[in-house]
């Protein structure tokens, strides 16, 4: 190639580089121009262009204009609602949540050195400014969806919320935001949306975020709920290590909860640890003496199990005597009574002494009578609260083998026993 020849293909590579750069930076630049002019949908086109180009994709004011551009369509529908024009809510929240990431790219890109090494960052004081002002509307974003039933977009507004107050531009501003019982709230609306969108892993992750944050007591829920769903979600996952972890972390945080305990006694139960389980009701029972009916009865079922009849019917009582309505106990208590009763019949049915024999029925027959008040007062209770049929027909059934049982060993409960029978279509 002779040198003139070269010299002009060098001179056109130039160009066409210039004209490159030059073209993306024209898009930029006209992007903007359609912003001021609110033309939303060229100025959005114009600006992707310049955040996929190596040129300007690493520009702080390619990200801001792109944020810009949200925000536009968030203001103009925000006025109309102000001044009680027509309102489109869909594209004022839309243009909200379109703001926040383009905001927080162009924030973090303003924060690289430059070659000197100095930050310079002439974007940020607008940037804190737009959101610390929009911070509250991401509240009624996240309304806005859940009521439309879009969950996962919901979570994201209420997630979005939560993340403002923490953001790096906001460092060593004590007062920029108040944080309230309402910014604890809508912690948990982020999470409970993430969990109606089956967004279980996100769920998770701010679950455990929330537990790692400061508590502010709201009426919306208590700390313990956050560990609950911890637990719930392990169980989600299938993950029972961890679920077994989050029991014992929250037995300890929240010795009073009615979940963590009772959960953990459970665990023992299924496998075959009724020592352990025992020693965990013992701690609950002493730290919450006020749910006697379920802890009492679950140890007197544990009782029962060794064949310590009287040490199980003690515990029955005591969740009796603070609660005489508890159905549990009641038909725990009877159910005692039964066992007793025909395990000294089968006894007797062995026996050659007649005298013994009358002896045991009389004993047998006590056990049958002690154990109907308490089953007709659980069968009352569960019509009462129109439970379950398969519960009422269960508690029926108790019933006609007591009725049954006294009517063969000569107390007369041939009418009971009709119209339990008549109940279940025998």
């Amino acid at each position: 190639m002779n040198k003139m020849k070269k010299l002009f293909f060098l001179t056109m590579v130039a160009v066409f580089a210039a004209g490159s750069v030059f073209a993306q930076k024209s898009a930029l630049r006209d992007a903007k121009r359609s912003l001021g002019s609110n033309d939303l949908n060229e100025a959005r086109t114009l600006i992707k262009q310049a955040t996929t180009n190596a040129e300007t994709a690493n520009d702080p004011e390619t990200w801001k204009v792109f944020g810009d551009i949200g925000n536009k369509a968030f203001d103009n529908e925000r006025t109309n609602e102000m001044l009680g024009k027509q309102a489109n809510q869909e594209v004022m929240y839309n243009g909200l949540l379109e703001s926040y990431a383009p905001y927080l790219k162009a924030d973090s890109l303003g924060e690289l050195p430059d070659d000197k090494g100095r930050v310079r960052n002439r974007f940020r004081k607008d940037i804190s400014g737009i959101l610390k002002a929009n911070h509250p509307f991401y509240i009624n974003g996240g309304i806005f969806f859940n009521e439309k039933q879009q969950y996962s977009k919901a979570s994201d507004f209420f997630e979005t919320y939560w993340n403002i107050p923490t953001l790096p531009m906001y460092a060593g501003q004590k007062d920029a935001f108040v944080i309230d019982s309402t910014y604890q709230t809508i912690k948990y609306y982020a999470i409970i949306t993430a969990i109606q969108a089956q967004n279980h892993e996100r769920a998770l992750a701010m679950l455990q975020r929330a537990a790692n944050e400061p508590f502010i007591p709201n009426s919306a829920y208590q700390e313990s709920d956050i560990y609950e769903l911890i637990a719930s979600e392990y169980i989600q996952k299938g993950d029972t290590a961890k679920y077994l972890e989050t029991l014992y972390e929250g037995a300890e945080k929240f010795p009073k909860s009615k979940y963590f305990i009772p959960n953990l006694v459970n665990v023992f139960i299924r496998q075959g640890d009724n020592q352990k389980a025992m020693e965990y009701l013992d701690e609950a029972i002493k730290n919450d003496p006020s749910n006697a009916c379920d802890l009492n009865s679950v140890k007197g079922a544990l009782i029962a199990e060794k064949g310590d009849y009287a040490g199980a019917e003690s515990e029955y009582n005591k969740a009796l005597s603070q609660d005489p309505n508890c159905e549990r106990a009641l038909e725990a208590l009877a159910v005692n009574f039964i066992l007793q009763a025909q395990e000294l019949k089968e006894k007797t049915a062995t026996m050659s002494d007649r005298k013994l024999q009358l002896e045991n029925d009389k004993k047998t027959v006590e056990f049958y009578q002690k154990a109907l008040p308490h089953l007709e007062k659980f069968t009352t209770s569960l019509r009462g609260r129109s439970a379950d049929k398969t519960e009422i027909d269960g508690a029926l059934m108790k019933l006609r083998n007591v009725y049954y049982n006294l009517s063969m060993m000569g107390v007369d409960k041939s009418a009971e026993l009709k119209k339990v029978e008549a109940e279940l279509g025998l």
